[in-house]
């Protein structure tokens, strides 16, 4: 009989009741935003390294991780490394399967996945409701950049590019437009955005980032960035800073193929990677990584993205990051034309990768899966490598306080698009 009571408790614990274990995850039932905002004090999460430092983390929080990662299947592991999109308005049967059966750790919205408000507020809330049978609450993510890279509603506030804005020159204005973004973005529902860009646009031919970029000057990007990345920040919502270690000075889209950047260590760190160790030291949370190759710097000719220099030497060591790291999507051709994309995301996580970004393609987000499970379970990846990486992933989740909580319409309709809003956007535009 004690035994029988013994196995329950312990089935209980690891249950669907394991999601509060994220910071006692918050059951709001006044209809407003569900999701406090995080700390100044909290910074990042675990490195790379096999001893963990758990420095800045308390011993209960650690300690509470580590009983939900010792809870978790290798299945369940994988899955959170990863970031889904999908096609159409509603949930469709892909999506389910990669929630319920592939326990994916987030998605990603398209503009093809949004039409207005109440279509946006009712898809993300079926998201959610999906993943209530998983341990973890998900990341839903999007690029709201402000200008040309915009996915919400029409209702929402419309800014112009960051070239635009970098023109002002003012840190007070970027956090205020950062903070707009992310309160709009949460209103919604979503807790990640794939914002700011921290390029420097000193290659005219680049059009890729062009006007995505706050200018040529990599202080004048910095200031302007890691403002911006403090607004979206103080909202709530997770600030992804991008795309590492500089996209700027490149000719060739990403999207069609891979761009090389013949920039050597010391150039790099006289300016691309200024407005990243900026933004780190005031504790971005998580980078993007860019399918760039770097010759002069890494002689393995290897992506950034996957790039064990890159990721684990440059930005870990020397950078000091101890947050989540995630790839650009793996589906644009700098990738596919040279790799599998499933290849490509076993070497992303051998490098050092958290989670693997994957569009447009149900395949290639089902091999990938699978290859990064057995990889693991032929010993090419170790599970104790996993588990790094899905403990930042959870300390992420949990300094954030995510939670599957629905949006309301309401919360729409009171805080995007206000006058209060429209007022920043147009400081942004006057001469």
């Amino acid at each position: 009989m004690v035994i029988l009571i013994l196995v329950f408790c312990i089935s209980f614990f690891f249950g669907a009741n394991a999601k509060n274990l994220i910071s006692m995850r918050n059951h709001n039932t006044s209809g407003k935003t569900e999701e406090s905002t995080p700390t100044k004090t909290e910074t990042g999460s675990p490195t790379t390294t096999a001893t963990e430092d758990h420095t800045d983390t308390p011993t209960t929080q650690v300690d509470s991780v580590s009983q939900l990662i010792a809870g978790m299947s290798l299945e369940e592991k994988i899955g959170q490394m990863f970031i889904v999109s999908f096609t159409g308005t509603t949930v469709p049967t892909a999506l389910n399967a990669l929630i319920k059966d592939n326990h994916v750790g987030g998605v990603i919205l398209y503009p093809e996945n949004i039409e207005n408000d109440n279509q946006l507020v009712t898809l993300i809330n079926s998201i959610k409701v999906v993943n209530s049978v998983n341990k973890l609450p998900l990341f839903i993510s999007t690029d709201q950049e402000g200008g040309r890279v915009s996915r919400l509603p029409a209702r929402a506030t419309t800014f112009p590019p960051n070239l635009v804005i970098g023109e002002k020159r003012s840190a007070t204005l970027s956090y205020a437009v950062g903070n707009v973004m992310g309160k709009e973005l949460k209103a919604y529902g979503f807790n990640v955005d794939f914002a700011p860009v921290l390029d420097i646009f000193s290659n005219p031919q680049n059009t890729v980032i062009g006007d995505r970029s706050f200018g040529s000057d990599p202080n004048l990007v910095a200031s302007l960035g890691v403002a911006t990345m403090e607004g979206i920040r103080n909202t709530g919502v997770i600030p992804v800073i991008k795309h590492f270690p500089g996209h700027g000075d490149t000719s060739v889209d990403s999207h069609k193929d891979l761009p090389i950047s013949y920039k050597t260590m010391d150039q790099l760190e006289a300016f691309e990677l200024v407005p990243f160790e900026e933004a780190i030291k005031d504790g971005a949370d998580m980078v993007m990584v860019a399918h760039i190759e770097l010759p002069n710097v890494d002689r393995s000719l290897t992506p950034a993205s996957l790039s064990t220099y890159v990721i684990s030497d440059i930005l870990r060591q020397r950078l000091h990051f101890n947050g989540v790291v995630i790839t650009d999507d793996m589906h644009m051709e700098a990738i596919r034309k040279y790799y599998s994309v499933a290849d490509a995301t076993v070497k992303a996580v051998e490098a050092g990768t958290d989670i693997v970004l994957i569009c447009h393609s149900y395949e290639e987000q089902i091999e990938s899966y699978n290859a990064l499970l057995q990889a693991v379970q032929k010993g090419v990846i170790s599970e104790a490598r996993i588990d790094q990486s899905v403990r930042r992933i959870i300390l992420l989740k949990e300094k954030y306080n995510l939670t599957d909580q629905p949006s309301t319409l309401a919360a729409v309709l009171s805080h995007v698009g206000t006058e209060e809003n429209k007022e920043i956007a147009k400081e942004t535009e006057e001469k």
